[in-house]
């Protein structure tokens, strides 16, 4: 097979908001399709980048006082963190405000311009009167003219209909709340109406889409005339100037698709290699992995940009639905809507990946993730049947080694072989569902012959044995080589299947790997068995899926939504407090009264305690301590501190402190304690025992912000 050569992407994330399992759906897909590419040994290389521009960057970075610049600095950072810690590589993961993706902006528009495309409009565009600016679709919130849901987005509805935000059902300013006004401003359109006919014949006849998919385009949008594109918006807004409309920016769904070339450029630069030879080679397979929400604009928009521009078509966009949970929509206050980093903070990356795995198809269906399912799918694939393999087999590999021969098996090797191209088809096709149930019938049959050679019998009688100065050396000998042949014979079945789950499970694989001492590197190593080498010490690959771990996942989420809902108010009550008559607070000025000042402090003293905002992201009891809860504090960026407070009286219930904000030392000389390391302090006030009151920042305050 000729090597092929592949540019993968995912759909940028924006960066105004964290990830969440739900967008990692998406991003697991697409690893896993990439690492069998690379494994069956394509050229494959994936790209992906922060998607950073419009009026929500600006206004999320006001409330911050920071600028649009530092903003999407700091959420790139926690995006690219949360990525890898599920395991998840990109060749290069970029942002849509560089310079790179710039250049292509300008490119592909001055070739829109010579085709004579773009056109100049006054339109009515909402205006927010009391945030003084135009409201890009996103920031207006309204009932859809089609369906009638409500609380839809100003240009598209979940239904999937599309429409002008003026068409909008009783608006309102996602800014300020607000009826917003019609105001007329010149927008520039492109005339994608134009390109009806290269449309419609891509769409019916590239291959390139999933028949659902291509179905849906022509009965919904190729039936009509296409709208023209408001490819526009005026200022203030933040992203790329228009180099021939000063004071119009590009509008954001306009530049973040071409942040895929950018991103890709970027990998170029670094590693010598030429642009065109990625994105003006019609060798290059290029695949996009998005969601069917943004499928009108990878599907119509995007192919037409690429056309005008030169730039190679995709050979296929892989769409998929959206993740639900329990068969419900995921839910803040029902602790469903979970963010990638609670869930890491509970449960092991590679549960979710396996689960969202069994259960991808080719289709544009929605996945479900029923926590209980996945309980006991993980329980039952991977420790009961998968690892199992290995557990059984590997502790007396110490002593057997792999037989120089590779033994007769009754030829369980040779038909896992003969299944190889029927799972990569499956993995190919990104049916990975399908994949899997081949994969686990060979842990079946595998389990079926351990179970019958029973290696844990053989060393037992071989050990008996071996301690006996009487027994027939001859018998002592066939024991043991059917010891080492039923351990040899495990344990090449457990690496072929192990092979291939690497795409879906890269740290079993790196496990296995040191197990046997034997790299796997390509989709072939299935062919050849290992013999006549020593196995490493068995260490345990993976452990069932913990309730506990679910349970406070769930409840993570719950006090994270519930301290971002409740904490608003709570301020508020300190802040109207704050008016009070000083006879409401005799208790808390006696106490003062009870308890003198410290001695005078200059500045510089006070300068050399770093105060930090953190947030608790996990509290739990020692139970050996009488005055002690064991917290995990995060001050932002995937930084976390292990604290030991005497806070044990006044917070009984350590759960509930979870998702809060607290002030924290942050560089105190660590404390080695009996429990563990103490990493810094919190601050509270009070006596001590039951009269302990952590501090709470204000409202806007975030993890890792130093108190001045």
């Amino acid at each position: 097979m000729s090597e092929r050569k592949i540019l993968v992407t995912s759909a940028l994330p924006y960066a105004n908001g964290q990830i969440h399992i739900g967008h990692l759906v998406e991003y697991i897909q697409t690893d896993v399709w990439v690492r069998f590419q690379k494994l069956r040994g394509n050229r494959c290389l994936y790209f992906c980048a922060d998607d950073t521009h419009g009026a929500a960057i600006t206004i999320a970075a006001d409330k911050k006082k920071i600028t649009p610049e530092e903003f999407i600095a700091a959420v790139s950072q926690d995006h690219q963190k949360d990525f890898a810690d599920f395991g998840i590589e990109f060749d290069n993961y970029g942002s849509t405000n560089t310079p790179e993706t710039f250049r292509f902006c300008d490119e592909i528009w001055k070739a829109i311009r010579k085709a004579g495309l773009v056109v100049e409009k006054e339109i009515e565009q909402y205006y927010d009167p009391e945030a003084k600016r135009f409201l890009a679709d996103r920031y207006i919130r309204g009932t859809c003219p089609k369906c009638g849901k409500t609380d839809q987005y100003g240009d598209n509805c979940e239904c999937g209909a599309t429409y002008s935000a003026t068409d909008l059902i009783d608006p309102k300013s996602a800014i300020s709340g607000t009826t917003p006004e019609l105001r007329k401003s010149k927008h520039l359109f492109v005339e994608v109406e134009k390109l009806h006919e290269f449309l419609a014949d891509w769409v019916e006849h590239s291959g390139a889409l999933q028949n659902e998919v291509a179905n849906f385009l022509k009965g919904q949008f190729l039936c009509d005339p296409l709208y023209a594109w408001d490819v526009s918006r005026p200022a203030p807004y933040f992203g790329f100037e228009i180099p021939d409309s000063p004071g119009n920016y590009w509008y954001v769904w306009f530049d973040a698709p071409i942040g895929y070339i950018g991103s890709t450029l970027q990998w170029c630069q670094k590693h010598g290699e030429n642009i065109e030879d990625w994105w003006k080679n019609p060798d290059v397979e290029i695949h996009h992995f998005i969601g069917k929400d943004i499928c009108y604009f990878h599907t119509l928009f995007w192919p037409a940009m690429l056309k005008m521009a030169g730039f190679t078509l995709p050979r296929k966009v892989h769409i998929h639905g959206f993740l639900t949970v329990d068969g419900e929509k995921m839910s803040k206050s029902k602790g469903t809507f979970v963010l990638a980093r609670t869930y890491l903070n509970h449960l092991d990356p590679a549960y979710l990946r396996y689960f969202f795995a069994s259960k991808t198809s080719s289709h544009v269906d929605d996945l479900d993730l029923n926590l209980a399912e996945m309980e006991a799918k993980v329980n039952a694939d991977l420790v009961g049947n998968i690892v199992n393999i290995a557990s059984r087999t590997a502790k007396f590999a110490n002593l057997t080694g792999l037989a120089e021969v590779y033994p007769d098996d009754g030829g369980l090797f040779a038909q896992a072989v003969a299944q190889s191209e029927t799972i990569a088809e499956a993995f190919e096709q990104c049916d990975y569902g399908k994949a899997l149930r081949s994969i686990l019938e060979c842990g079946f049959r595998a389990n079926k012959y351990i179970e019958e050679m029973a290696p844990w019998t053989l060393r037992k009688q071989w050990a008996a044995l071996d301690k006996d100065p009487q027994a027939d050396p001859a018998a002592k000998d066939e024991l043991f080589a059917r010891l080492r042949d039923s351990v040899t014979v495990g344990l090449n079945l457990f690496r072929q299947i192990v092979v291939y789950l690497s795409p879906i499970l890269p740290t079993l694989a790196r496990q296995t790997e040191e197990l046997l001492g034997s790299p796997i590197t390509s989709w072939s190593d299935v062919e050849k068995p290992l013999v006549g080498s020593n196995v490493n010490e068995y260490k345990y690959m993976m452990t069932r899926v913990p309730k506990e771990g679910i349970e406070a996942m769930i409840e993570e989420t719950k006090q994270l939504e519930e301290a971002s809902r409740v904490q608003a108010g709570e301020e508020q009550v300190q802040a109207d407090a704050a008016g009070v008559c000083d006879d409401q607070w005799k208790d808390s000025g006696q106490m003062l009264i009870d308890e003198p000042m410290s001695e005078t402090i200059t500045i510089d003293d006070f300068t050399k305690v770093d105060l930090r905002v953190g947030r608790i992201v996990q509290a739990e009891q020692v139970k050996e301590a009488r005055k002690l809860l064991k917290l995990k504090i995060s001050l932002g960026g995937g930084h976390t501190r292990q604290v030991f407070a005497g806070i044990k009286a006044a917070y009984p219930e350590p759960e509930k402190l979870v998702g809060r904000l607290v002030i924290f030392v942050a560089n105190s000389q660590p404390r080695q304690m009996k429990f563990g390391l103490s990493e810094g302090m919190v601050v509270a006030s009070g006596p001590g025992g039951p009269d302990v009151f952590l501090t709470f920042p204000d409202e806007g305050a975030k993890p890792g912000m130093r108190l001045h």
